[in-house]
């Protein structure tokens, strides 16, 4: 709950804020509330993070709870919502279910506030009952919350209809593609897979999305690799593979330790993909981009080595 109708909505640039972003400026935007976005990730929110966070806890985690503690004290309150699943077997992570509390317990001492709206198909709570709950929490009447959620929803359509097309775009591009397997706050972040996609891009190789596909064919092709899979992210991004294999000359298996959902499933890509070269890049507060750049470089020695051109 929070205690007064906010005028600064905080949001941290991480975690879902890669999936959802369009579908939450629009709505705020909407119901004429302010969003304040946290900067891009470096080094410093990072540590800050890192210091919030218990060991066990993985590096995509303590770089949210760094992007929180950088809007603590510039908003009224922070957007933190909790999605458990969309329907059965369509979970995602137990950090998502997670995260208000744990963003209310890690900042007790600040005050914090924290606004958050819960997705749970199971229990009958879809997204747009949530966001229609959350308008009136925020004082608006609930006319005017269900008018700002079809506008959101209609802006995060567009939004993804762009990314995909420029994807396939991409896949027409000629020369070396590499496809990514990872998720979006992964991939996109400047501390952990943007560093890899430069490379990529300096090194003259294309680098391909798993997660930028039309998100239904994927899952349904997913099921091709893994028909148990339960985590709809990672379903995503395995039928992701199978619709973009064709344009790629090799895969990366990109994620943030110890993320426990990804070691699994890379597991089964692993085991399941032929015909392309692999690699598993696991990135950790550790990682220096020298030693990331290295594998990287002799990745694609053996992409061309394989193709004859090397």
């Amino acid at each position: 709950m929070i205690n007064k109708y906010p005028a600064v909505i905080g949001i941290p640039r991480a975690m879902l804020y890669y999936r959802y972003h369009a579908l939450w400026r629009t709505f705020f935007q909407e119901l004429g509330i302010e969003v304040l976005v946290s900067e891009p990730t470096d080094r410093d929110i990072l540590e800050r993070g890192t210091a919030l966070a218990i060991d066990e806890a993985c590096l995509s985690l303590k770089i949210y709870l760094g992007h929180a503690a950088a809007l603590a004290d510039r908003c009224d309150c922070i957007l933190v919502p909790r999605v458990s699943n969309f329907g059965w077997h369509r979970n995602m992570c137990t950090r998502f279910e997670a995260m208000p509390d744990l963003v209310r317990n890690v900042f007790r001492d600040r005050q914090v506030q924290v606004l958050s709206y819960d997705v749970d198909v199971l229990l009958k709570k879809d997204e747009e009952d949530a966001f229609v709950d959350m308008g009136l929490r925020l004082g608006r009447s609930g006319r005017e919350a269900k008018r700002a959620y079809k506008l959101a929803k209609k802006a995060e359509a567009a939004h993804r209809r762009a990314v995909v097309q420029k994807q396939e775009a991409l896949c027409r591009q000629k020369g070396m593609k590499i496809l990514i397997a990872a998720h979006s706050y992964v991939a996109e972040d400047p501390c952990l897979g943007r560093t890899v996609t430069d490379y990529l891009k300096k090194a003259g190789v294309v680098p391909l999305r798993a997660d930028l596909t039309d998100r239904e064919a994927a899952v349904k092709r997913s099921r091709e690799l893994s028909p148990t899979c339960k985590w709809e992210l990672n379903r995503e991004i395995l039928g992701g593979i199978l619709l973009r294999e064709e344009d790629a000359d090799g895969l990366i298996l990109l994620s943030a330790f110890p993320c426990g959902p990804d070691a699994m499933v890379n597991e089964i890509i692993a085991r399941r993909v032929k015909g392309m070269p692999i690699l598993n890049l696991v990135l950790d507060s550790q990682s220096g981009t020298a030693g990331v750049e290295t594998r990287l470089e002799s990745f694609i020695d053996i992409i061309r080595f394989k193709e004859g051109t090397l």
